[in-house]
Formats: C-alpha cells, sequence, structure tokens
C-alpha cells in the first residue's frame, strides 16, 4: 500500500487550508449530512414502528417518548468529551503538532469509557424515579421502562460510535464517518420490524434493535481509528486521562454539552406541562413533534460537522480570509435549508405526522401543534451555524452563554409562564417554542458579527502576529 493510501492526512490539511472552500464543504458536508440523516433513523424508526403496533402504538410510542431525555443524555455526553476534543485535534492539526493530537484522541478515547459505565449504572439504578420525573403515567410507565432498561445497556456504544467518529470527520474522512452511522441505521432498520412484529418483542425488541446496531457502529469506529489508514491513531501509551489535555476540552465541550443536555431538561419541562394540560394524547403529539424537530436539527448538525474541519484547520493557520469565507457559506446553506423545512411545515404538517401514527386524535392534535411549536425553525440556521461557528473557533464561553440564552433564560421560563395567560393552555405551551427560537437567533447573529469583525478581520490577524512575534523575541 502506498504512502498516500495509508497517510493521506498531509494532503488533506493541504486542502483544507487552500482548496476551494465550496467544494471542501460540499465534499465534507454531504457525507456528514448523510450519516446525520442516517443517525435520526436510529430513534425515529423505532417510533415510527412502535406508533403503528396495533392497539397499542399510541401508548407505546408515548412511553418511548418518555425516554428521549434519557438518550439525549447519553448523546450529550459523547458531544462533552468528541465536540469539544476534534476542533482542537483539528487546531493541533493546522499547527502541525499531530503528537498533540493524538494526545488529545487517546485522552478522549478514555474519558468516554469512564462517562459509559457512570451513566449506566446511574440510569439502571434509578430507571423508574426518573421515569415518573420526566412525565410518564400508569399507562406509559411498562413501556417507557421496557425500552430504557435495554437502550441504556448499550450507553458505551452510543459514546464510542457517535464520540470516537468525530475525530474520523475532523481529519477529513467524511466518507468513513458516514458509513459509521450507515452500517448501524441499516441495521436497525431491517431489525426493527423483525423484533417488534415477527418475534413480536414490541418495545423491547425496538431497543434490542438499536443496541445491536450501535455496537455494530462502535466496532467499525474502533478498527478503523486502529487501523492504518488513520492519520490519528488510537495508541496505548495515550490512554492515560491528563488533565491538561481534558479539562481544555471539557471547557470547549461544554457548551454543546448544555445544547443536548438542556434539550433533555426541555424535554422534561414539557412533558409534564403538557401531561398537566393535556395528558397522555398531548405528551404523544409532543414525542411527534421532538421526531420532527430531529429530521430538521441534525442536517443542520452534519453541515456544521462539515464545515468545522475547514474552519478549525484554517483558524489555526492563521487564514483568516478562508474562515470567514467558510463561516459565509455555513450560515447560507443552513438559513436556505430551514426556510425550505418551514415551508413544508406550514404548508403541510401532515405528510410528517402521519408517518408516526395512524389515530387520527393524535394526528389532529399533532398537526394543529407542529404550526404553533416548529414556526421559529426558520430561525434555525442562524442560530445553528453561528454557535456552532464559535465552537469551531474556540470560543466555548461565548458559544455556551449562547446556548443557555435559547433554552434556560428563554424558552424553559416561557413555558410556565405562558399558559398562565393563555386561555388555551396547550397553545400557551407551544408557542413558547417560536417566541424563543426567534429571539435567541437574533441575539447570535449580532454577537457573532460583533466578535468577527473585532477578531476575524485583517487587522484581528495583524495583531496577533505582532503578539506572536513580539512573544518570540523575549
Amino acid at each position: 500500500m502506498s504512502e498516500s493510501q495509508t497517510e493521506p492526512q498531509p494532503k488533506l490539511g493541504n486542502d483544507l487550508g487552500t482548496g476551494s472552500i465550496g467544494k471542501l464543504l460540499f465534499s465534507l458536508a454531504v457525507p456528514a449530512i448523510t450519516a446525520q440523516f442516517v443517525n435520526m433513523l436510529y430513534n425515529i424508526v423505532d417510533r415510527i414502528y412502535i406508533g403503528h403496533i396495533p392497539k397499542t402504538g399510541t401508548s407505546a410510542l408515548t412511553g418511548v417518548g418518555i425516554t428521549f431525555p434519557i438518550i439525549v443524555l447519553i448523546m450529550a455526553f459523547s458531544s462533552l468529551v468528541a465536540m469539544g476534543g476534534a476542533p482542537r485535534a483539528a487546531i493541533a492539526l493546522g499547527e502541525k503538532n499531530h503528537e498533540k493530537a493524538e494526545k488529545i484522541l487517546g485522552t478522549c478515547f478514555s474519558a468516554l469509557l469512564v462517562i459509559s459505565v457512570a451513566l449506566t449504572a446511574v440510569f439502571l439504578i434509578f430507571d423508574e424515579p426518573i421515569l415518573w420525573a420526566f412525565g410518564a403515567s400508569e399507562n406509559t410507565i411498562p413501556y417507557a421502562l421496557s425500552y430504557m432498561q435495554i437502550y441504556v445497556c448499550g450507553t458505551i456504544f452510543v459514546q464510542i460510535s457517535l464520540g470516537m467518529n468525530m475525530f474520523i470527520t475532523t481529519q477529513g474522512f467524511a466518507k468513513t464517518s458516514m458509513l459509521t452511522v450507515v452500517i448501524g441505521a441499516v441495521l436497525n432498520i431491517v431489525l426493527d420490524p423483525l423484533f417488534i412484529f415477527v418475534f413480536d418483542m414490541g418495545v423491547q425488541g425496538a431497543a434490542i434493535a438499536t443496541v445491536f446496531s450501535q455496537a455494530v457502529s462502535a466496532v467499525w469506529v474502533l478498527c478503523f481509528l486502529c487501523g492504518k489508514k488513520t492519520s490519528l491513531r488510537i495508541r496505548r501509551k495515550n490512554l492515560k486521562i491528563r488533565w491538561d489535555i481534558l479539562l481544555p476540552v471539557l471547557a470547549l465541550g461544554v457548551s454543546p454539552f448544555i445544547m443536548q443536555s438542556t434539550e433533555s431538561l426541555l424535554s422534561i419541562v414539557l412533558n409534564t406541562s403538557l401531561l398537566k394540560y393535556g395528558g397522555d394524547i398531548a405528551v404523544g403529539a409532543y414525542t411527534v413533534l421532538a421526531s420532527i424537530l430531529q429530521i430538521v436539527n441534525l442536517p443542520l448538525q452534519g453541515l456544521t460537522q462539515g464545515a468545522q474541519p475547514i474552519t478549525s484547520f484554517n483558524y489555526g493557520a492563521k487564514n483568516y480570509v478562508r474562515v470567514r469565507k467558510s463561516v459565509k457559506l455555513l450560515l447560507c446553506c443552513t438559513m436556505a435549508y430551514c426556510v425550505l423545512f418551514w415551508l413544508l411545515l406550514m404548508l403541510a404538517p401532515q405528510l410528517l405526522v402521519s408517518v408516526f401514527t395512524s389515530d387520527p386524535e393524535l394526528i389532529g392534535t399533532a398537526v394543529w401543534a407542529t404550526r404553533i411549536f416548529l414556526f421559529g425553525c426558520f430561525a434555525f440556521g442562524a442560530q445553528c451555524g453561528l454557535q456552532q461557528s464559535f465552537l469551531a473557533l474556540g470560543q466555548a464561553k461565548v458559544s455556551l452563554l449562547l446556548a443557555l440564552l435559547r433554552k434556560i433564560v428563554l424558552l424553559i421560563p416561557l413555558i410556565y409562564i405562558l399558559p398562565l395567560f393563555c386561555t388555551n393552555k396547550l397553545f400557551g405551551v407551544f408557542v413558547a417554542e417560536p417566541i424563543a427560537d426567534i429571539l435567541a437567533a437574533t441575539v447570535t447573529t449580532i454577537a457573532f458579527l460583533v466578535w468577527a469583525k473585532k477578531n476575524l478581520s485583517d487587522e484581528a490577524l495583524q495583531r496577533r502576529l505582532e503578539a506572536e512575534a513580539a512573544l518570540k523575541s523575549t
């Protein structure tokens, strides 16, 4: 095998620094978007099949929806490590410090293993109290327990497949990263109906299919990162957790962690409020809305993952012109996607809602709620694109504040406050989402424009170079 085949990273690094921004974003983002879209099927395909189980489908779907905050929290911990570590590894590669990048990889891998063990123990010990607190009812608790007890046993596979896959993406191996998710998701799609309907295992069958699929994805990731084709390799000497590496990683990863973990908190707040004002049918409608929201958000994450190596590498290489171009192109793509999806949701929400359930009452409630709850989704493009650009540029504190703004400062208080002033209490709960979305996107856009003018201009680059030259002379 030739050197170019075994060590393609140097060529990739040159491409990130000199290649066409548009072509790079396309080549990196399309596989990432495909991976995110297929990854979405892990959970959504479960809900599609479960929602169509004869007689018990609506209760089973609502019960599985109660476990959504747990699934999101598990994924959030993988982001805490991976989305903090991958940009720092990319920046190190841009600085031509390969040894540091591999130490970051090794420390992150070990940290994910420790987190997996801790999360599995906590969720198995406190499963039922957690689900009651998350909005379960007498009708839905059996289904929620059946799904959760199996799903959390696969936490380690989620951490490895999602967390370590980011280090494949950040090297530019977008197709390999895509295959990580495609392999598992295709297995899940095939195994779900087999376990749910043929073996008559219901929600337990859905959980087993998901865990098995995630395990296969995790093995694929480890084989690649321990193999010959990767530039960043998992090495035994780097597996010891080094706090001088892990703490900066966690500092950068805390923003996406809060973004996802607060999504878990938000689901709890919504489930309990909807159960109070609308009963199980309202909670079931939110399960459908949350699934649609995933369809909106995950391609956005694929776009930002595709842009991250370009932005991070060129920022580390002090090529601010290319940084500005990559951010502008990312923003154009995310905004265009969100506006098109917003039109679909406003004009024909029933097309998506009917995928998840055949219950006429649930369809009616979910279609009505979609036009309210997701009215602000056109603003997601600015919120997601610019906030993730802050992360790619290593600006953890700013990204963290913006993550807190939308959900903690705006949305959760509005969910409790607005029903007090609305005759229709359910409308008050659902309308909190678009208000928070539009306000948060506006603030995020202003914040990025101000920061970029100060830190990404040609004058800012000159100041940085002069400061580094002065430091070297001393």
